[in-house]
Protein backbone atom coordinates (compact mmCIF):
# COMPACT_ATOMS: atom_id res chain seq x y z
CA UNK A 1 0.00 0.00 0.00
CA UNK A 2 1.18 3.47 -0.98
CA UNK A 3 1.52 6.63 1.55
CA UNK A 4 -0.13 9.78 0.38
CA UNK A 5 0.04 13.02 2.12
CA UNK A 6 -3.39 14.09 0.58
CA UNK A 7 -6.13 11.98 2.58
CA UNK A 8 -9.08 13.07 3.65
CA UNK A 9 -12.44 11.64 5.50
CA UNK A 10 -14.31 10.37 2.49
CA UNK A 11 -13.13 7.01 2.50
CA UNK A 12 -15.88 5.05 4.18
CA UNK A 13 -13.65 1.91 4.62
CA UNK A 14 -13.41 -0.33 5.88
CA UNK A 15 -16.83 0.23 7.27
CA UNK A 16 -20.03 -1.27 5.81
CA UNK A 17 -21.06 1.45 3.53
CA UNK A 18 -24.02 1.71 1.14
CA UNK A 19 -23.83 4.41 -1.95
CA UNK A 20 -24.70 4.75 -5.46
CA UNK A 21 -21.40 4.41 -6.97
CA UNK A 22 -22.32 6.06 -10.43
CA UNK A 23 -23.60 9.02 -8.40
CA UNK A 24 -20.37 9.15 -6.24
CA UNK A 25 -18.52 9.37 -9.10
CA UNK A 26 -20.34 11.61 -11.59
CA UNK A 27 -19.98 14.15 -8.40
CA UNK A 28 -15.99 13.39 -8.11
CA UNK A 29 -14.07 16.38 -9.57
CA UNK A 30 -10.97 15.04 -8.30
CA UNK A 31 -8.35 12.94 -10.90
CA UNK A 32 -8.54 10.07 -8.12
CA UNK A 33 -10.68 9.85 -4.37
CA UNK A 34 -10.78 6.45 -2.83
CA UNK A 35 -14.65 6.22 -1.46
CA UNK A 36 -13.93 2.82 0.20
CA UNK A 37 -10.75 1.29 1.25
CA UNK A 38 -11.06 -2.48 2.99
CA UNK A 39 -8.66 -5.13 4.07
CA UNK A 40 -9.01 -7.04 0.71
CA UNK A 41 -10.25 -4.25 -2.01
CA UNK A 42 -10.33 -0.69 -3.09
CA UNK A 43 -13.31 1.45 -4.83
CA UNK A 44 -12.12 4.66 -6.54
CA UNK A 45 -13.78 7.23 -8.55
CA UNK A 46 -12.04 9.12 -11.33
CA UNK A 47 -12.38 12.17 -13.16
CA UNK A 48 -10.05 12.15 -16.47
CA UNK A 49 -10.22 15.51 -18.82
CA UNK A 50 -10.81 15.54 -22.33
CA UNK A 51 -7.66 14.81 -24.38
CA UNK A 52 -6.49 13.43 -20.90
CA UNK A 53 -5.07 9.85 -19.69
CA UNK A 54 -4.98 8.06 -16.68
CA UNK A 55 -1.28 7.14 -17.86
CA UNK A 56 0.58 4.20 -18.74
CA UNK A 57 0.71 1.66 -15.69
CA UNK A 58 0.50 -1.98 -14.25
CA UNK A 59 -0.16 -3.07 -11.09
CA UNK A 60 2.00 -5.96 -10.03
CA UNK A 61 -0.04 -7.58 -7.84
CA UNK A 62 -3.32 -6.20 -8.11
CA UNK A 63 -6.50 -7.04 -10.00
CA UNK A 64 -8.32 -3.98 -11.22
CA UNK A 65 -11.77 -3.56 -12.70
CA UNK A 66 -13.08 -0.10 -14.23
CA UNK A 67 -16.33 0.81 -15.08
CA UNK A 68 -17.20 3.91 -17.29
CA UNK A 69 -19.78 6.08 -15.82
CA UNK A 70 -19.56 8.68 -18.45
CA UNK A 71 -17.57 9.97 -21.87
CA UNK A 72 -16.11 7.47 -23.81
CA UNK A 73 -12.10 6.24 -24.04
CA UNK A 74 -9.64 4.26 -25.93
CA UNK A 75 -8.34 1.87 -23.28
CA UNK A 76 -4.57 -0.31 -24.09
CA UNK A 77 -3.61 -2.87 -22.97
CA UNK A 78 -0.46 -5.85 -23.08
CA UNK A 79 2.00 -7.33 -21.46
CA UNK A 80 4.63 -5.43 -22.29
CA UNK A 81 4.45 -1.26 -21.83
CA UNK A 82 6.17 -1.11 -25.14
CA UNK A 83 3.80 -3.04 -27.01
CA UNK A 84 -0.22 -2.39 -25.82
CA UNK A 85 -1.43 -4.52 -27.99
CA UNK A 86 -5.47 -4.67 -27.11
CA UNK A 87 -6.94 -1.32 -27.91
CA UNK A 88 -10.98 -0.85 -27.60
CA UNK A 89 -13.41 1.90 -27.49
CA UNK A 90 -15.37 1.98 -24.43
CA UNK A 91 -17.99 4.31 -23.29
CA UNK A 92 -20.82 4.59 -20.79
CA UNK A 93 -21.75 1.11 -18.85
CA UNK A 94 -18.63 -0.72 -20.18
CA UNK A 95 -16.58 -2.46 -17.81
CA UNK A 96 -12.99 -3.31 -18.49
CA UNK A 97 -11.19 -5.84 -16.24
CA UNK A 98 -7.33 -5.75 -15.77
CA UNK A 99 -5.39 -8.69 -14.74
CA UNK A 100 -2.11 -7.91 -12.03
CA UNK A 101 0.54 -7.66 -13.75
CA UNK A 102 -0.87 -6.26 -17.01
CA UNK A 103 0.35 -3.00 -18.93
CA UNK A 104 -2.82 -0.64 -19.45
CA UNK A 105 -3.94 3.30 -20.15
CA UNK A 106 -7.19 4.94 -20.82
CA UNK A 107 -7.54 7.95 -22.82
CA UNK A 108 -10.51 10.10 -22.74
CA UNK A 109 -11.44 10.44 -26.52
CA UNK A 110 -14.98 12.39 -26.07
CA UNK A 111 -15.45 16.01 -25.10
CA UNK A 112 -16.55 16.12 -21.89
CA UNK A 113 -15.02 14.09 -19.28
CA UNK A 114 -14.23 10.82 -18.44
CA UNK A 115 -15.88 9.55 -15.20
CA UNK A 116 -14.65 6.13 -14.00
CA UNK A 117 -15.02 3.71 -10.89
CA UNK A 118 -12.12 1.71 -9.86
CA UNK A 119 -12.31 -1.70 -7.98
CA UNK A 120 -8.61 -2.45 -6.80
CA UNK A 121 -7.85 -5.77 -5.12
CA UNK A 122 -5.92 -5.73 -3.08
CA UNK A 123 -5.83 -2.08 -2.64
CA UNK A 124 -3.47 -0.22 -4.64
CA UNK A 125 -3.86 3.62 -2.36
CA UNK A 126 -3.54 4.46 0.79
CA UNK A 127 -6.95 4.98 2.68
CA UNK A 128 -8.30 8.32 1.90
CA UNK A 129 -6.33 8.63 -0.83
CA UNK A 130 -7.03 12.01 -2.98
CA UNK A 131 -5.54 13.17 -5.67
CA UNK A 132 -6.74 16.28 -7.29
CA UNK A 133 -4.91 16.59 -10.38
CA UNK A 134 -2.76 13.51 -12.50
CA UNK A 135 0.25 15.38 -12.04
CA UNK A 136 -0.08 15.32 -8.38
CA UNK A 137 -0.48 11.65 -8.78
CA UNK A 138 2.73 11.30 -10.30
CA UNK A 139 4.50 13.05 -8.40
CA UNK A 140 3.47 10.74 -5.58
CA UNK A 141 4.63 7.79 -7.63
CA UNK A 142 1.07 6.55 -8.26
Amino acid sequence: MYFNSHMCETDHGPDPYIANMEQLTLQNQNFRTATWTGYHLQMTSMCIPPNEEIGIESHRDTDQMIRIEQGKAMVKMGKYKENLNLCQNVSRGDVIFIPAGTWHNIINTGNVSLRVSSVYAPPNHAKGTIHHTRAEAEREGL
